[in-house]
């Protein structure tokens, strides 16, 4: 089967296939400079993998569970060092899907220096024809559908492979920060520049961390996202956006702007049982809150 082929899908989407090979040579690109969100996970995070994971959540609510020892976990469109193998060290066992060989060889390095198990698979994210049905109690899925035209069969095919009553955890660039201008015009204001539209490409701009440097990058809607993973079978639990704004950041720096345009939008969803079934879901006791470690303020869930 062609990893880049949407099961039972046509290849005729407008623009889907040659956005692949783009945005596959780009995030290569970016894993070979050794960029920002190509750098895997430091030693002391694997001290103690499950305090570095963090709740995953907002403030006083965990959303991942206290224990990940033994689940099926899938870190989609997710190499690079970092989810897998952290979550490998957590207890769980961990596949790995992502586009860029360069970003799934930065996994196959820190799992073999840290003697961990992971299942790496390259592919596209809306192309999971490989994997099982109803395989994972847990799909991690970081910053990464802004790279592809469409993405409501992103969320069919998770929904697919994601067990009755299992979570999926996902961050999204936000539509109205990828509309919106990185600087601000003469007025001082951030204004709105691109329409929503899922079928063109964002114009390149200038390296900054609101865009990843070669890559190809739609908006989409909340309609799309949001309606898009209740649509392919979950219930959102919550949503949330992560925190980057500071108090008295320079103007035109990504804190002031994150001030009035938070750039990421995170949910929490859980997929529904087949009708008429049972849920089964992980054990997720109450907890205080703890450091949002990979998911907090400062690092964004871009690929890898």
């Amino acid at each position: 089967m062609n990893p880049l082929s949407p099961q039972g899908e046509s290849l005729s989407r407008p623009n889907r296939l040659p956005v692949l090979e783009h945005n596959a040579r780009a995030w290569d690109r970016l894993a070979e400079a050794q960029g920002a969100l190509a750098q895997p996970a430091v030693d002391e995070a694997f001290a103690d993998p499950r305090a570095w994971l963090g709740s995953g959540g907002t403030v006083g609510r965990r959303w991942l569970p206290e224990r990940l020892t033994g689940l099926e976990v899938l870190c989609l469109a997710a190499g690079g060092g970092k989810h897998g193998p952290l979550y490998a060290a957590a207890g769980a066992r961990v596949t790995v899907v992502d586009l860029a060989p360069a970003m799934l060889e930065l996994d196959r390095q820190v799992a073999r220096e840290r003697g961990l198990n992971l299942n790496l698979i390259a592919g596209s994210m809306d192309a999971l024809g490989m994997l099982p049905q109803g395989r994972f109690d847990l799909v991690i899925h970081p910053v990464s559908t802004c790279y592809l035209p469409e993405v409501r069969g992103v969320f069919r095919e998770v929904a697919r492979v994601t067990r009755p009553g299992g979570m999926y955890v996902s961050q999204h660039k936000s539509p109205a920060s990828l509309q919106a201008a990185a600087e601000p015009g003469g007025s001082g204001c951030y204004e709105l520049r691109h329409p929503q539209s899922s079928q063109t490409p964002l114009p390149p701009t200038p390296p900054s961390r609101l865009r990843e440097t070669g890559t190809q990058e739609f908006i989409h809607s909340l309609s799309d996202l949001l309606g898009g993973i209740c649509g392919a079978g979950f219930i959102l639990e919550d949503v949330c956006e992560p925190q980057h704004a500071r108090v008295g950041a320079t103007p035109g720096s990504f804190a002031h702007r994150a001030t009035f345009l938070p750039p990421y939008l995170r949910i929490l969803a859980r997929r529904l049982p087949a009708e008429g079934g049972s849920s089964w879901r992980p054990d997720m006791p109450k907890a205080p809150p703890e450091p949002a470690g990979l998911w907090g303020s400062g690092e964004s869930l871009a690929p890898g």
